[in-house]
């Protein structure tokens, strides 16, 4: 995107996503569109990957076995691969936005960015609003992990689990781009997901990022529960 915005020389005023306009004006600014882009698909699609692979691919190796058979429970075994997930969406977070960061600094600069209300904060205010948006698209993504972990729990072929996730969020935000179906939209753990726009916003709005946190947390709740209630059950000697 960066290289597109500066060989363009910006993207013509009333084409394309209005946001990109301000990539031209401040470096940092790639950041918060980086992450914007990327949330939809690419970094739910690497959590889904990884929460996936975490209980199916110690399966599909044979190594599942050997954990267990060492004096480790398997609610903490859970506990550990959830643990690791939620790491990794914020560390998949925090590259899309570092590299960002560089890449929109080297391309363009620093520079004064302009919030949509118009207020213009420096590029130290810049940096605070990019990792309030790494801990936005996490928060984000830890419903996704916690989905991704139960089905890891239902299936011994770790391809499976990462399809399915990845499916089930695809269905997801194809329901949630249904009016007729607005009565749902608000129990989809997609439903959030692009409210980055309290975090542009002066003063910070903290009314999306609270929702989005509760509606994350009970989902982690509802299928960490129904993960450990298959995981403690789940015959892993045969």
């Amino acid at each position: 995107m960066g290289v597109a915005v500066r060989v363009t020389s910006g993207p013509p005023q009333g084409r394309g996503p209005a946001f990109l306009d301000q990539v031209a004006a401040s470096g940092l600014f790639l950041a918060v569109a980086a992450v914007m882009v990327c949330m939809p698909f690419f970094l739910p699609l690497t959590v889904a990957v990884v929460a996936g692979d975490s209980i199916a691919g110690e399966a599909a190796h044979g190594t599942l076995r050997y954990l267990l058979v060492a004096p480790v429970r398997r609610a903490g075994l859970l506990a550990v691969k959830y643990a690791v997930a939620l790491v990794f969406c914020l560390a998949a977070a925090l590259v899309v936005a570092a590299v960002g960061v560089l890449t929109g600094l080297a391309l363009f600069g620093t520079g004064p960015l302009v919030l949509p209300s118009g207020m213009t904060i420096t590029s130290a205010e810049t940096l605070g609003r990019i990792g309030l948006m790494v801990l936005y698209a996490t928060v984000s993504l830890s419903g996704l992990g916690a989905i991704a972990l139960f089905v890891s729990t239902l299936t011994d072929v770790p391809v499976g689990a990462m399809a399915a996730a990845v499916v089930l969020t695809i269905v997801a935000q194809i329901l949630g781009a249904l009016p007729q179906l607005a009565w749902l939209h608000p129990w989809l753990f997609t439903h959030h997901w692009m409210g980055f726009a309290d975090l542009l916003r002066a003063p910070l709005l903290w009314d999306s990022f609270r929702e989005n946190a509760l509606l994350q947390a009970s989902y982690v709740a509802v299928f960490g529960a129904l993960a450990y209630g298959r995981f403690t059950t789940k015959d892993v000697l045969s």
